[in-house]
């Protein structure tokens, strides 16, 4: 059974107490925190004089789009794979059916 431990990570410059319930886990949430890091660098280079509310919202909603983005990609691919699927099956159907 997994047990969760305790990960700091820091975003923006803040310390935030969290639990993982594994090695992946917890290198996927160091991995997030540092492109949240990344990002909200380039946009205090960018903006400079916007507020940090500002900024984390700028990168709330870029990874927000970058995951809808990665969904509706992951959907199409789904959809042509059950396309081909049943092509395949069609195809294998009147191979069965004529001989060749």
């Amino acid at each position: 059974m997994a047990e969760n431990r305790k990960v700091k990570i820091r975003i923006a410059g803040i310390d935030y107490p969290l639990m993982a319930s594994s090695d992946p886990v917890e290198q996927l949430m160091r991995m997030a925190a540092e492109s949240v890091n990344q990002k909200l660098s380039a946009y205090n280079a960018k903006y400079p004089d916007r507020s940090m509310t500002d900024k984390l919202a700028f990168v709330a909603l870029n990874e927000a789009i970058a995951r809808l983005t990665c969904q509706k990609k992951m959907s199409d691919a789904s959809q042509e794979a059950a396309k081909l699927q049943e092509e395949v099956d069609k195809y294998l159907k009147d191979i069965e059916k004529n001989g060749r």
